[in-house]
Order: structure tokens, then sequence, then C-alpha cells
């Protein structure tokens, strides 16, 4: 969401879904851009493309998201992948 004004133009931030479901995500997608290899590989490319860092916390969120969505459909439990 943007606030703007004639031509004046605000910082956007993200107002859409659950509040508690974005916080709770935060420090996971924080620490998992920072050591699951995949996720740090993503969110390096999104930031070496002018992502602001929090845009990229953002869309490594979603990815965490949907990976868990994933195990439960599956049934499965996490596995690292072998280095």
């Amino acid at each position: 969401m943007s606030r703007q004004s004639g031509r004046w133009t605000g910082r956007a931030f993200i107002a859409g879904g659950r509040a508690i479901v974005r916080q709770a995500l935060y420090m996971p997608a924080l620490v998992a851009s920072r050591f699951n290899p995949d996720l740090k590989a993503k969110y390096d490319q999104l930031k070496a493309a002018g992502e602001a860092p929090k845009v990229a916390i953002t869309a490594i969120m979603r990815k965490l998201i949907v990976l868990a969505n994933a195990l439960l459909r599956k049934n499965r439990k996490w596995a690292q992948k072998p280095a």
C-alpha cells in the first residue's frame, strides 16, 4: 500500500494478509535468508536486482509459506538437501 497526495509520495508498506502471520514469519525469514542455502541464494538474487532488504525478506516469507504448505500437503518432514 502506498501513500500519495499530489506530488508527495510516502513510503509503501505491507498491509495485506494477517498481521499475526506476518509477525510470526519475519524472524524465521531472516534466519533462513542467512543460513538456508536455497533461500539465501534467492535473497541475494533479489538484493542484486535492486530490491530493498525488507522486500526481499517478504519474498522469503512467502517462499516459507509455500514450502510449509507443500510439506503439509504431501505429509512430509523437512529434509535439508545434502551438501
